[in-house]
């Protein structure tokens, strides 16, 4: 059995948890690599930043463990929205432009999860952080402009919505998905 991008999943995870075990699978190993070029830029931002969120002073693996915890939780609301009929119906619609009318479900769930990156990119450390400063509850050491912070995200969210169309089975879904607006009438 191989897994081809084109084809919805036909293995993996079933049941009415699955947008929850996918996305978390895929949130926590895409904020591992999310992490990785974070310590490879600056081991600073996972050690001394990501702890200082919460006010917590250098502790070890602390910044590890909850930028992994962010993953997580993120990955599992990434899970739970993209299988909401509103938007698994746009996702799996059939439209009448040729790229997107050929992309199959598992890419077009990893293309979700790089514009889902994207607006996490944008929602928390562009927005929310200094928000989180500016009411004294932490610091603002995480670089949130920075072009790592932007590629870190992308990666997160790419990784994530892959793994999640790996670890999520979605076939019957897949078939049973409508979409919330007129789709491409194919008689044409």
């Amino acid at each position: 059995m191989s897994f081809e991008v084109n084809n919805p999943t036909t293995f993996g995870i079933g049941g009415s948890f699955n947008w929850l075990v996918g996305g978390a699978v895929g949130g926590a190993i895409g904020s591992l690599l999310f992490g990785v070029v974070l310590w490879l830029v600056d081991p600073a931002i996972i050690t001394e930043a990501v702890p200082a969120i919460y006010g917590l002073e250098t502790a070890g693996t602390a910044g590890w463990l909850f930028h992994l915890a962010h993953g997580l939780v993120l990955g599992s609301v990434f899970g739970f929205l993209v299988t909401r009929d509103p938007i698994f119906g746009t996702l799996m619609a059939d439209v009448e432009t040729g790229f997107l009318a050929a992309m199959g479900p598992g890419l077009r769930l990893t293309l979700a999860g790089f514009v889902y990156g994207l607006a996490v990119w944008a929602l928390l450390p562009m927005i929310v952080l200094p928000i989180w400063a500016a009411v004294g509850a932490g610091e603002t050491a995480f670089p949130g402009l920075a072009f790592e912070s932007l590629v870190g995200h992308l990666l997160y969210g790419l990784l994530l919505g892959a793994l999640f169309a790996l670890v999520a089975k979605l076939e019957s879904d897949v078939k049973a998905a409508e979409a919330p607006f007129e789709e491409a009438d194919e008689s044409r």
